[in-house]
């Protein structure tokens, strides 16, 4: 990679590092009753939509990647409508071990590790995804879903995510 490049991607993934960070102090605090906490009756709380930043992340980075692992493949069941909830110690560790595994293959792969593509399926179609685009899509989503967490906890007096 060229040593601009290297430093932007740097400064990037240590940005998203910090975003984790945020998102963790923002659940720790977290009872299970706050957890349960939505904007509307009709629309996932807050806890949900923790555990479902952490099943997207194992998803793609573990599941699509292809890249095995006993403990993001139990991340991956998490999110679900019917997931059991979790209390805030759970998502914590849930989003550290996320993120520590994402973030070992992130400063490991080179330019054409990330240039590599792997079959996805999505609305009955098979495409072609490159780590670069699953890199991007996954942190787009944290940035996207934790923005809801922040909102949910403001919404309800709660502290969000300190940004």
């Amino acid at each position: 990679m060229q040593p601009d490049r290297d430093l932007t991607l740097d400064v990037i993934y240590d940005n998203w590092r910090d975003y984790n960070g945020k998102l963790q102090a923002c659940v720790a605090p977290l009872t299970i009753e706050q957890l349960a906490l939505q904007p509307a009756p009709h629309m996932w709380p807050l806890g949900q939509i923790v555990q479902h930043i952490i099943s997207v992340r194992a998803g793609w980075f573990s599941g699509t990647l292809q890249d095995d692992d006993e403990a993001m493949n139990a991340y991956m069941a998490w999110g679900q409508r019917d997931s059991p909830n979790r209390n805030a110690t759970e998502l914590v560790r849930g989003l550290a071990d996320t993120w520590a595994f994402i973030e070992s293959r992130l400063r490991a792969w080179t330019s054409a590790d990330c240039a590599q593509t792997f079959p996805d399926e999505w609305d009955g179609q098979i495409f072609e995804v490159s780590r670069s685009w699953v890199i991007y899509h996954v942190l787009e989503h944290d940035l996207h879903h934790g923005s809801e967490v922040s909102l949910i906890a403001g919404i309800h007096g709660l502290k969000g995510l300190d940004l």
